[in-house]
């Protein structure tokens, strides 16, 4: 699978994220779909190899011995620690010819830092617990639509004429997907996925915060186009789902 060719002017990058059940397609991973958007948002031209897990090609063996995606060549360097790999990314890949993707507040990365956590231990304790469990993840998908829903400074100061109460911006710090998004929306699509396949459970309709952030990221190709299929996150989730029954 690729994704841009390489030019002369630009770095030779290549990221190999995990692959599908077919062995091809793209797999359900969100730090894998994490640095995927980073590098499109970055509008770097780049390849994306995806890796059969069940059979790694002997090469990648010698390449990343004992590493699982994400893992980077970039300039025939590897880079295996995808933390490592957004914040390289992020100053090497610098203006004034690639854009900045830090978010101006710091909340922006807080405000969802737990709620993949919440999710796991709910879809892990169903239907033992469920209850506890799903109100400690409504409560984060509270606090995450809160923040959504309460303008930030620059609405404030660009129309203060009016007294904004509820903010209208499109993602989690502005108008335009940071490094934020790209770390939360991979996990709110699985949640959103396999919550409901498996614990009947949507993202209530009231956190309208919410769900105006998801629907102006699936209009975005950056995360539509990255997203793995639904199936993917469906079988990732199996063997969690028949576990607790």
């Amino acid at each position: 699978m690729a994704q841009r060719q390489n030019s002369d002017k630009d770095p030779t990058i290549e990221l190999f994220i995990k692959a599908g059940h077919d062995g091809e397609n793209m797999g359900n991973c969100p730090f894998c779909q994490r640095l995927f958007m980073v590098l499109w948002l970055k509008g770097v031209k780049f390849t994306v190899t995806t890796v059969d897990m069940r059979k790694k090609p002997a090469e990648l063996k010698d390449l990343a011995p004992g590493t699982n995606p994400p893992f980077l060549l970039y300039n025939g360097t590897l880079k295996t620690d995808f933390i490592k790999i957004e914040e390289f990314l992020e100053q090497t890949l610098a203006p004034p010819r690639y854009p900045h993707l830090s978010p101006l507040s710091k909340e922006s990365f807080d405000v969802g830092a737990d709620i993949f956590a919440k999710f796991s231990a709910f879809i892990k304790n169903r239907p033992a617990n469920s209850t506890f469990h799903e109100k400690a993840l409504l409560r984060e998908f509270k606090r995450l639509d809160l923040y959504l829903t309460s303008p930030i400074p620059e609405e404030i100061n660009q129309n203060s004429r009016e007294n904004i109460l509820v903010s209208k911006r499109k993602f989690l710090d502005g108008n335009h997907l940071t490094l934020a998004d790209c770390n939360l929306l991979p996990k709110l699509h699985v949640i959103k996925i396999a919550a409901k396949k498996y614990c009947d459970f949507d993202i209530p309709v009231q956190f309208t915060g919410v769900w105006r952030y998801l629907n102006n990221a699936y209009e975005r190709e950056e995360f539509s186009q990255t997203c793995p299929a639904n199936i993917e996150i469906e079988k990732a989730y199996l063997d969690v789902a028949n576990k607790r029954l």
